[in-house]
């Protein structure tokens, strides 16, 4: 049950209340559209606000039902079936009430924002590599089951069809809640995988152990550029080269000089983009990561700055940590951070990863919820 009664809810959402018919008014404004960064930051606050306002308004709801079904129960109301649908009220209201304080507590700022996912082959060669691709399968199959949309950026095949790296943009909808968002379900995915099964180039029979390193980095858009990195984005902070694309391709991929590699000069970041048909597809790629990853450079300083910042035990593990091994000859999945384990291998690798990540979302949330109690706590004693 909250620790906050209804006045106090009333306190906090009443800004939020507020604040939701401002966007709304500019939503309704045919000059916000003309600005597309606006527009997709506006809406994105609009949602955000509106699943908390909705969820406190089921909860006002609820309370008040609730009170009425008490009141004819002390009138000598008699009734078993009034009785059982208090129960459920009560039930159904405690629900709504842990939901509300979930999103009334501090969250991930970038937990709305589409991501770029990076899989690397790592430990064990071309056993590691045709892992990269199985994994890759696994989060557009999950992808897809949430209504996703992939879009590989660029990639590197190994010999036997696997992929020494591959790197993906993972997007949702416009106007998507914080706690739906791509970013907010993918982002305890980063670290090392650690993969035991028999290689399919190995001809004894033995088991091996591999390692496939994930990193997961919130996108940044026209509106960060704008804002946080246009000195780190300036042309003259860029190197940038054309060459000729190498591997498979199609008539003009590995024929003419389309393949762009972008040097960012003041941190020695190099991306280098080949997948795409004409020069001009592959220099937006590569800004597009180039971007990302300096963004995502800055929130990592900032975060050395003031360690308080993301309290998640979660949110902050080392990224070259083994974060889970999936056990082939067990079939099973064991996450080393939470404890969770699951005999499903072969449906995790088609995409059913909602208890796996669902494990690490209830491990951050309660670290939240503790922050959130810890701080009312102190702020009651000053």
């Amino acid at each position: 049950m909250s620790e906050h009664s209804t006045d106090g809810q009333d306190d906090r959402l009443d800004p939020l209340r507020l604040e939701r018919a401002r966007l709304q008014e500019s939503m309704a404004d045919p000059e916000l559209h003309d600005d597309p960064a606006r527009a997709r930051r506006v809406g994105r606050r609009y949602a955000e606000l509106d699943t908390v306002l909705t969820t406190a308004d089921r909860v006002t709801a609820l309370s008040a039902d609730l009170a009425t079904a008490h009141e004819l129960l002390e009138m000598g109301e008699d009734d078993p079936e009034l009785a059982a649908e208090a129960e459920q009220l009560r039930a159904r209201l405690e629900q709504e009430q842990e939901h509300l304080e979930d999103l009334l507590a501090p969250r991930d700022p970038d937990d709305a924002r589409d991501v770029i996912l990076e899989i690397k082959a790592g430990a064990g060669g071309e056993e590691s590599a045709l892992f990269a691709a199985e994994m890759l399968r696994m989060y557009r199959a999950y992808a897809e089951h949430r209504g996703w949309r992939v879009e590989v950026l660029t990639s590197a095949e190994s010999d036997l069809g696997g992929f020494k790296d591959v790197t993906a943009a993972i997007s949702a909808r416009s106007g998507t809640a914080p706690a739906d968002g791509v970013y907010a379900h993918l982002k305890h995915e980063a670290g090392v995988h650690r993969v035991q099964r028999v290689p399919v180039t190995e001809s004894a029979g033995r088991i091996h152990t591999s390692a496939v390193g994930v990193l997961v980095m919130p996108e940044a858009d026209e509106t960060d550029e704008g804002e946080l990195l246009a000195e780190a984005m300036a042309p003259a902070n860029l190197r940038i080269d054309v060459f000729r694309s190498s591997g498979p391709g199609g008539q003009s991929v590995n024929t003419t000089d389309s393949a762009v590699r972008i040097t960012h000069l003041p941190t020695g970041v190099v991306v280098s983009c080949q997948d795409q048909k004409s020069q001009l597809q592959n220099r937006e790629q590569a800004l597009r990561i180039l971007r990302t990853r300096l963004l995502d450079a800055r929130r990592a300083e900032q975060e050395q700055e003031s360690a308080a910042a993301r309290r998640s035990q979660v949110r902050t593990v080392d990224r070259s940590e083994r974060i889970r091994t999936y056990n082939f000859p067990e079939s099973r999945v064991a996450d080393h951070r939470t404890g969770y384990k699951a005999g499903n291998l072969a449906h995790v690798l088609a995409g059913d990863l909602d208890a796996l990540i669902a494990s690490s979302r209830d491990a951050e949330r309660a670290a939240r919820l503790e922050d959130a109690r810890r701080s009312s706590d102190e702020d009651s004693t000053r």
